[in-house]
C-alpha cells in the first residue's frame, strides 16, 4: 500500500505541474454534497479487522453489519486546469452505531448482554479529475487522489471476561488518521451552462488502520475503513 501511495502522489503531482490553464483566468468551484457510505462487506475485510473478528470470536458478538451503511456529507474546493483536468481538496463525515449482544452468552437473569459499535470517519482528500466534454455541457469523469481518513472506532457496554465469564462494562476505543488511495467515477450536469451544476459520483477509499488490538481492548489489529460512496452534490463555479 505504502508504494501505491507513493506512486499515486507522485503521479497526481506530475500531472498537475505539467497541466496549463487554457486561459489566464483560473476556474475555481465549490461543491457540496451528501450521500451513503457503504464500509467493505464482512468477506471482504482486511486480515485482522476486529469488527471480524467480533463475528468469529468463540464468544461471538450478533449484529447487523448492514446498519454501518449511513449518511455522509462532504465538501470541496476545485481549481480548473484547462477544460478537462482538475484538482481539489475536499473533507466529509460519516458516523455510524449499531448494537450488538452476545450471540450465545446472556446475564443470569437472561437478558441480552448489549454493547454498541461506533464509528466515525472524516476523509480528508486530495483528487485529480479527469473530464471528458465540454464546460457547460454534461462532462462524464473519473478521477484519483489520496485520503487522509481521521477516524474514531469505539466499543462500549457490558462485555465477558473470558476467564470466568463474568459480566463487566466497559468503553474501547481506538483513532488515527491513516492514509489511503481514492479512486471515483462520475457525470456532472449543467443547470445554467457553465456556473451552476449537480454531480453524481461513486468512490471508492482503501484505507486501514490499527486498534492496538488486545492490549487496546479490541480482538483485532486492524480495522478497515475501506468503503464505496454514493455522491449527490451542487456545484457553483467561479
Amino acid at each position: 500500500m505504502s508504494r501505491t501511495l507513493t506512486w499515486t502522489g507522485s503521479a497526481l503531482l506530475a500531472v498537475l505541474l505539467a497541466a496549463r490553464p487554457a486561459s489566464a483566468q483560473i476556474v475555481q468551484s465549490a461543491h457540496i454534497g451528501i450521500g451513503a457510505f457503504f464500509p467493505r462487506g464482512l468477506d471482504t475485510r482486511v486480515a485482522g479487522d476486529t469488527i471480524v473478528a467480533d463475528v468469529n470470536d468463540q464468544n461471538a458478538l450478533a449484529f447487523d453489519f448492514g446498519r454501518l451503511t449511513s449518511v455522509t456529507v462532504n465538501g470541496e474546493w476545485s481549481v480548473a486546469f484547462g477544460p478537462h483536468l482538475e484538482a481539489s481538496a475536499g473533507i466529509g463525515y460519516y458516523q455510524d452505531t449499531i448494537p450488538s449482544v452476545y450471540r450465545d452468552l446472556v446475564n443470569a437473569d437472561g437478558t441480552e448482554i448489549v454493547q454498541n459499535l461506533k464509528l466515525r470517519i472524516t476523509p480528508i482528500t486530495g483528487i485529480v479529475r479527469f473530464l471528458a466534454g465540454r464546460p457547460g455541457g454534461v462532462q462524464p469523469y473519473f478521477g484519483v487522489g489520496v485520503c487522509a481518513c481521521n477516524f474514531r472506532y469505539s466499543e462500549y457496554g457490558q462485555f465477558v471476561d473470558p476467564t470466568d465469564f463474568s459480566v463487566y462494562s466497559a468503553q474501547y476505543t481506538t483513532t488515527g488518521t491513516p492514509i489511503g488511495a481514492i479512486v471515483l467515477g462520475g457525470v456532472r450536469f449543467p443547470i445554467k451552462g457553465d456556473i451552476y451544476g449537480l454531480t453524481t459520483e461513486y468512490r471508492y477509499q482503501f484505507v486501514t488502520a490499527n486498534t492496538g488490538g488486545l492490549s487496546n481492548g479490541f480482538l483485532g489489529p486492524k480495522i478497515d475503513l475501506s468503503g464505496g460512496t454514493f455522491n449527490f452534490a451542487f456545484f457553483i463555479r467561479f
